[in-house]
């Protein structure tokens, strides 16, 4: 199963900005739609972006539409995650998985569905002043 490792959390204060890194452990990030996903404490997990595995159509949460943008790298075999105008809502553990991605009335599109059931330790990311 695809091995994922996220990296690049930390404490920064709100307007502030950070880059998280999902890079796979030898296996190609190629064949896989790729998505972050976010859990607050006392909140469901709930899906950021993603990206289709061609890199060509991406997906974003309202919440973070406008200040947030995911993209892949394919020869360093990672997918990043540019978080701008960070507010304190967006604290949370951040992880990132293969998701689906399929053919509908949008045309191809990724969902905020994992296909993975361990979800690992992720990154934690923290917006305060």
């Amino acid at each position: 199963q695809l091995q994922l490792v996220e990296s690049g959390g930390g404490l920064v204060q709100p307007g502030g900005s950070l880059r998280l890194s999902c890079a796979a452990s030898e296996v190609t990030l190629d064949s896989n739609a790729i998505g972050w996903f976010r859990q607050a404490p006392g909140k469901e997990r709930e899906g950021v972006s993603c990206i289709t595995k061609e890199g060509d159509v991406t997906n974003y949460a309202d919440s973070v539409k406008g200040r947030f943008t995911i993209s892949r790298d394919y020869a360093k075999n990672t997918i990043h995650l540019q978080m701008n105008s960070l507010k304190p809502e967006d604290t949370a553990v951040y992880h990132c998985a293969a998701v689906v991605q399929s053919w509908g009335r949008s045309g191809t599109q990724c969902y905020f569905v994992s296909k993975s059931l361990d979800w690992g330790q992720g990154t934690q990311v923290t917006v305060s002043s």
